[in-house]
This record gives structure tokens, sequence and C-alpha cells, in this order.
């Protein structure tokens, strides 16, 4: 009979006796879901065998200090690369609001779906895919719906922009400015003229002035804040494109479109554009300096 994890002080971050590697892009939460699933305990009793001071399985996938993924990569009888791997513990802080709650996609080629219950596997949490990081191939909704997006056309510049925010995301890596940024702002509200009968604020975003054909399907129930911009998988090459041309035009693009704005909306647009000028002059000056 297998012995359960103690919840005793002194008995956590014990080597287990049975352990399992994470398949490939596992996230750290489903890892620690099969272990407990083996051991026949709740997750979060397995979670604090290894990390009593942790609160959540959440908490565990976002934040692990460096004394942390050492305990885990002990009890779990792996390396603590491969724990780190597992984490979205290298995330840029810029880009956690596109990381999703719970999977919202998969990819039918990577996603092992004759495991019962499947990994939660670390890409489909990625709330800028479109494509599956492990094999390219396109990623779709976790409901097997398949939607054909009404953006194709915009498939290559949308792939831009996935690479653009992936490079932030995953390496702190940018241009002359912050790829989620620009998503958060193109998915601030804007005022459509000329006001016609019928007429629906909420679906006006910046973005639209882009990528016109948005205003035409979003949908009040899947339309997302600026706060937390995931969009469903068939509208969000549409905002990728919308970051990849921002991107591609500059500073400039971003005061032009101030002018589809009013109100509270725009003070708070040209707050943030100040924003991001301010540390574009400051990250220009110092590479300067670096060449003198």
């Amino acid at each position: 009979m297998r012995k359960p994890p103690s919840h005793d002080t002194g008995e956590a971050s014990r080597q287990l006796p049975v352990t399992f590697p994470p398949r490939t892009d596992e996230l750290m939460s489903s890892w620690i879901g099969r272990h407990a699933e083996f051991y026949a305990v709740p997750p979060l009793a397995m979670l604090r065998h290894c990390l009593p001071e942790v609160s959540s399985l959440r908490a565990a996938d976002l934040h692990l200090n460096e004394d942390q993924v050492f305990r885990v990569a002990r009890v779990f009888s792996a390396d603590t690369s491969t724990v780190r791997r597992a984490t979205f513990a290298n995330i840029a802080q810029s880009s956690r609001r596109l990381l999703a709650k719970e999977p919202v996609q998969s990819c039918w080629c990577c996603h092992l779906a004759s495991h019962e219950p499947g990994p939660v596997l670390r890409s489909q949490l990625l709330g800028w895919r479109i494509t599956c990081p492990l094999c390219d191939g396109p990623l779709r909704q976790m409901d097997k719906h398949v939607r054909p997006s009404p953006f194709a056309r915009y498939h290559r510049t949308a792939l831009i922009g996935e690479r653009l925010l992936d490079d932030e995301a995953e390496r702190d890596v940018r241009t002359w400015t912050s790829p989620a940024e620009i998503a958060r702002l193109l998915l601030m509200r804007r005022v459509a003229r000329p006001f016609s009968r019928g007429h629906e604020p909420w679906r006006f975003r910046v973005l639209g002035a882009i990528i016109p054909d948005l205003d035409d399907v979003v949908e009040r129930r899947i339309l997302p804040t600026s706060a937390s911009p995931i969009l469903p998988l068939h509208l969000r090459p549409a905002l990728l494109a919308g970051v990849a041309i921002v991107e591609r035009a500059g500073p400039e693009m971003l005061r032009m479109l101030r002018g589809h704005m009013m109100g509270g909306n725009k003070v708070r647009f040209s707050g943030a554009i100040e924003e991001i000028m301010t540390h574009t002059c400051r990250s220009m000056a110092s590479s300067q300096l670096q060449l003198i």
C-alpha cells in the first residue's frame, strides 16, 4: 500500500519513494497533481508536503524562489532546471496578465489526450499564442469546437506579433516598448464616428481602428478587458497583428490612435503613451552612453 506524504513539519520536503518525471512542457500544478493521484491524497496536500508555506497550486505555478525550486527538485528527484521549466517564474511581469488561470487551448499533436486525466501543459495557459511552442502547429480551443478565424489574411503578421510577445514574456526581450503594453492599449475603448442608431459603445476598441473587421465580429460575452486581454483563439490573430503593426510603425502610431478616444479613456491612453516615450528615451540614452 502506498504511504501518503505526512503533513508533519518534520516530514515536509522529504523525497518521495516513487516519482514521475514531468512530461514535456507540463505545468508544475499538473505534475504535483499526478503525484497526488498516485499517493491518493489531495493535490494541495502534496503541495504542502513539498512547500508548506505555499498557499495554492496557482501560486506554485507562478512564484517559486530558488530555495523552493531546490526543495521541489529534491522531493521529486528532479534537477532544478526541470522544476523551473515547469513554472511561469521566468515570465516577465508585463506579460503576466496574458496568463490564463486555467487551460484555454491545446495542441492536438502535443497534448496527450490518451492519458486520463491528461497533463496540463504550460502552453495551454499562454494567452498570446496561436501556435504550439513545441511543434508550431495551430492551437485549438479546449472545447474542440473549431471556429475559423475571420482574420486569416492577417496570419503572417499575427505570427510576428506572437513572436514579439513570446520574446518579451519568455526571454524579457523587447524593442522600443513592451508588446504586452501595446496589447493592453489596443483593447481600450475607442469612440466610433459617426454615431448610428443602435450604437453599442462596448463593441469599439482601439484595435478596431487598425483591424476594422474586428468591430463586426466581436461579441460582448467574449470581449476581454485591457486588464485581462486574453482573446478567444479565432479573434486572437487580430490582436497579434495589431501589436506587430504598431511595433513596426513606432510611437507615432500610438499618438495617431489617441485621436480615436475621448474623455477619461483618452487621458489614460495619453498617460500610458508618455510613460512609454519616457522609458524609450531613457533606454536610448543609456545605449548611447554605452557606445561612448
